[in-house]
């Protein structure tokens, strides 16, 4: 869970760093960040643990880019699929029952 936990965090500062000087892509990963964290809703819902979540994580390279692909967020969706799954995970994690920061 831990691996997992760094791989999201890894993800939230990717987006950060985008945020001054590439303010296209950090939108596209905004709206990229919404269609994975409405998956992650659908999937695991509004109750969950940590390690329910990392269970999810295990899987999301597929289900994520599925999501994203179908949603045609516009540009080069592919290559920021990755930063938007891991940031998701990452600001999901805060509503988990036993989320300590």
């Amino acid at each position: 869970m831990e691996l997992a936990r760094q791989h999201w965090e890894d993800g939230y500062r990717r987006l950060l760093r985008t945020k001054e000087p590439e303010p296209t892509l950090y939108a596209r990963l905004l709206d990229q960040i919404e269609i994975v964290t409405a998956e992650l809703r659908r999937r695991i819902g509004k109750s969950f643990t940590l390690s329910e979540l990392a269970d999810v994580y295990g899987h999301a390279d597929r289900w994520a880019y599925e999501a994203l692909a179908e949603s045609r967020t516009g540009g080069d969706w592919l290559s920021s699929a990755s930063t938007a799954a891991d940031a998701a995970f990452h600001l999901y994690a805060r509503g988990a029952q036993d989320y300590r920061p």
